[in-house]
């Protein structure tokens, strides 16, 4: 068996994020690949149980999970990841967005409706970008940093790929049909720091329309009673996460 990524070079120990970052990647992997082959990406991982999917998680976990893929499963890592994007999406879409602000942003002018999703989505980058830096620069556009989480190995494509695939599912659902989002580190010096652009679908944009993976047979753990419950839609980064 393949030697685990080592859990100290993986993400920053106080930085939490969302379980689906986890749980629509196992699931994801399940439906591809097998649940023989999932658990043992998620044994090299080492990652023992699922989320319970009811409390954040150390964002080390979902790192270390894009890793064991891509070194175990390199041909299908892509493909599970847009997959877990897809699931993503589809869970915020139906658990984190409010009703009535879903139905409003369909309804409102794709310009209109992408300004107040992208700021809805500042307002909550922490619970998926981590240690990594989020930055809005209008609404179609957007940079990911992980420079300055601390990442001892540098994390895989299939991390920035997913989260494309995440944001093509969002506005493809709620902004503007069709919608792809191409993401690329186009300064050598910085290969942490992606920029995306979303835009109708292309040949290059990751495409929203993957299927999202249902839950497999992988069971999920209970959530410890110390463990951080997640955030309610309105939430705000956790004092750690604040500037100061």
């Amino acid at each position: 068996m393949a030697d685990a990524p080592s859990r100290a070079h993986w993400g920053n120990a106080g930085a939490l994020i969302g379980p689906n970052a986890v749980l629509q990647m196992a699931w994801a992997m399940e439906a591809t690949i097998g649940a023989a082959a999932a658990r043992e990406v998620l044994e090299v991982a080492g990652i023992d149980a699922l989320p319970s999917g009811e409390a954040m998680i150390c964002e080390g976990q979902a790192l270390r999970l894009h890793q064991a893929l891509v070194m175990l499963h390199p041909e299908a890592a892509k493909d599970i990841a847009v997959a877990a994007a897809v699931g993503t999406a589809d869970y915020i879409i139906a658990n984190r967005i409010p009703r009535f602000a879903g139905l409003a942003l369909r309804w409102l002018p794709a310009p209109i409706a992408a300004r107040l999703l992208m700021r809805a989505i500042e307002r909550h980058a922490w619970t998926f970008v981590g240690a990594g830096a989020f930055t809005v620069t209008g609404p179609w556009h957007f940079t990911i940093d992980r420079a300055c989480a601390g990442d001892r190995t540098a994390p895989p494509d299939t991390l920035f790929r997913w989260y494309a695939a995440v944001f093509a599912r969002l506005y493809s659902r709620l902004v503007r049909g069709g919608s792809g989002c191409t993401g690329a580190a186009p300064d050598p010096r910085y290969p942490l720091r992606w920029h995306y652009r979303i835009a109708p679908v292309t040949a290059d944009a990751a495409r929203a329309r993957a299927v999202p993976p249902e839950r497999g047979a992988i069971r999920q753990s209970r959530a410890p009673k110390s463990a951080a419950p997640r955030p309610p839609a309105s939430a705000s980064p956790p004092a750690s996460r604040v500037p100061s």
